[in-house]
């Protein structure tokens, strides 16, 4: 019998090897790294063999007609049967062999020299099972994941990439001293703050180190990698929901625009900078007066290396132009202004450090009220459409002068906005963590040197928010912006600076009143204890967005004279005459209550000594 099909399987064998290939080729499976291989290349392999399969049975039965069968065609009487069992055999031989490699690959075991690491992977969703995946396929890492740890009780006794769910979080404990895990890694971005501290807390107390995969708000591409696993930070437990942004409404306000941004090299100014840049827009001019600031932020956007391509930033496409210029010099970013004619504008550029301007109050008119002055005089006279200043909670019953100096700016902000029914807005809100300067950084500065950590008062209270959270929130903002108005973003939860504290030095390793003490240095002058959002006879109603207010009379609350009161302010800062300069701030924002001040001979003004009463307000 086999006879009779003998020619037939012979020229079938040739053809179905030469065509089999040709398709396999033009597929691209001969360009495929199988280390890799996933359900995406399991699913090219069956459309591989499936075309090549009718491309066979095509020829089979156009042998079998009359006019090829007269010419002795081979196949006239092969068996179409063979075709399909052939490209079944196929699919399972091709995908096995393929597939044989990445589980030789995953069950590779690790190289000798390479020390193991038992891993405990919290969070069984799709970051953990990334994480997890790349474990399996990298021996050389050195880490094996034991198992998942989740509150789904819908996961558990489940097994993700052939690694069991071991339990919940409070099954840490046992699961680490069963399997002898030496690290946890958190793989949740979405948790939040109190969740991810109390997962800390556990594996402090279980003696396992704990790390993290970061937020969403810096996971910029939604992609999950162990480079991206770090050490826990304060901002993870200080964490909250991720913001809910309109990203579409943002990118329509900034695509195909020319935008500018004052202090571009600062904390909030470069991550302005970063987000707009991937917004698309014509041109993003990056404005401030410290060079190397700048020069950091423009390399960075560039994606270049320091020296390498066009100096000016030129590509195709969008392009981005650094200036360096100082908003107290008016008719200097006037010409940078009508040079660049830009539509969008957000000004960042401000002194913060509220001990530094008691200390200088000359500075903080010159440069945040006067310098205000000057880029919204200069926005005004390009017919800049849409301005957003950013204020500071400070700038709310202002008890210093960096605080009522930033009040005052957003008066001048109100005033443009009425002068020209434009967007003109500014956006409040609190501290954010990492900025430059930040008690933050002040307090990992003095727990790596040993200690103490300075805390000014025990029931000090602050709001703290990221600073990507608070660029988005910012973005936001001026897509709701109509003119004249107050956003407040939503900061929280206040925090206890004491707390903060703690949270750093065990983060550190390092036990509270063991290896580091916390000392009370008492308030400075200037300072509150607790932070406000909302100033008296402001009407605050909800936006659209959940996380942001609007003060909706703000521009409502203009004294007559500002013009006046401004000039009697700058001849003060001119003439360096304290004293002048703060009766001006008096009258500018009447409910500015300078605290820890008194005036004293030559035009000086100088701290008063002061207690702390028992129930913590300062008493003067």
């Amino acid at each position: 019998m086999l006879s009779r099909y003998a020619d037939g399987l012979v020229f079938y064998t040739l053809l179905s090897i030469g065509l089999r290939l040709l398709v396999f080729q033009r597929m691209g499976l001969y360009r495929r790294f199988w280390r890799y291989a996933s359900i995406e290349e399991l699913g090219r392999i069956a459309w591989a063999v499936v075309l090549s399969t009718l491309l066979l049975l095509c020829i089979v039965l156009a042998s079998r007609l009359p006019l090829v069968a007269a010419f002795g065609f081979p196949l006239w009487n092969f068996p179409r049967s063979v075709v399909l069992i052939d490209g079944l055999l196929l699919l399972l031989g091709v995908g096995g062999i393929r597939f044989s490699v990445r589980l030789a690959t995953r069950w590779q075991p690790f190289a000798r020299g390479v020390q193991v690491r038992r891993v405990l992977v919290v969070g069984a969703g799709d970051a953990g099972a990334m994480i997890v995946r790349e474990m399996r396929q990298n021996p050389s890492l050195g880490l094996e994941p034991v198992g998942f740890i989740d509150d789904d009780p819908t996961k558990q006794n489940v097994r993700i990439h052939d690694v069991p769910v071991l339990g919940t979080r409070s099954d840490i404990p046992m699961a680490a001293q069963e399997y002898k895990v030496s690290q946890v890694i958190i793989a949740m971005p979405t948790a939040t703050g109190v969740t991810i501290r109390e997962i800390v807390r556990i594996c402090d107390q279980t003696g396992v180190r704990a790390r993290i995969m970061p937020g969403l708000g810096e996971l910029l591409d939604g992609r999950v990698t162990l480079k991206q696993v770090r050490d826990v930070r304060i901002e993870d437990l200080l964490r909250r929901e991720p913001v809910q942004t309109d990203v579409e409404a943002v990118a329509g306000l900034l695509r195909g625009k020319r935008v500018l941004v004052t202090g571009g090299g600062g904390s909030i100014g470069s991550e302005l900078c970063r987000q707009i840049w991937r917004s698309n827009p014509a041109e993003l001019i990056i404005l401030g007066h410290g060079e190397n600031s700048i020069f950091d932020i423009h390399n960075e956007l560039r994606g270049e290396e320091p020296g390498v391509g066009d100096e000016n930033g030129h590509r195709d496409g969008p392009q981005l132009t650094p200036i360096i210029a100082d908003i107290r010099f008016g008719e200097r970013i006037r010409q940078v202004f009508e040079r660049y004619r830009p539509q969008v504008v957000f000004h960042t550029a401000a002194h913060k450090h509220v001990p530094l301007m008691e200390m200088n109050p000359v500075e903080a008119v010159t440069n945040n009220v006067q310098g205000t002055e000057n880029v919204v005089a200069a926005a005004l006279a390009v017919g800049v459409e849409r301005f957003v200043m950013i204020s500071t909670d400070k700038a709310v019953n202002p008890t210093s002068i960096m605080g009522v100096s930033k009040r005052s700016a957003e008066l001048v902000v109100h005033r443009a906005a009425k002068v020209s029914g434009k967007p003109y807005v500014a956006v409040r809100f609190g501290n954010v963590l990492g900025s430059r300067g930040s008690v933050v950084l002040t307090f990992q500065r003095q727990i790596a040197a040993g200690g103490p950590v300075t805390v000014t008062h025990p029931e000090m209270k602050r709001f703290f928010m990221t600073i990507p959270e608070a660029v988005q929130l910012v973005l936001q903002a001026a897509v709701l912006g109509s003119g004249g108005e107050v956003f407040v973003l939503d900061m929280g939860q206040a925090v206890r600076i004491a707390d903060l504290a703690r949270d750093l030095i065990e983060l550190s390793g390092l036990r509270v009143g063991e290896d580091v003490e916390i000392v009370y240095s008492g308030m400075r002058p200037g300072e509150k204890l607790f932070e406000e959002l909302f100033i008296p006879g402001e009407r605050y109603v909800r936006t659209r967005h959940a996380k942001i207010f609007l003060a909706s009379n703000a521009g409502l609350l203009l004294p007559n004279d500002l013009d006046t009161k401004l000039a009697a302010l700058y001849r003060g800062a001119l003439q360096a005459d304290e004293t002048a300069i703060l009766e001006s701030f008096r009258r500018l924002v009447p409910e500015f209550q300078p605290v820890g001040r008194s005036v004293v001979g030559n035009g000086r003004v100088a701290p008063l000594e002061r207690e702390i009463s028992s129930n913590g307000v300062a008493l003067l």
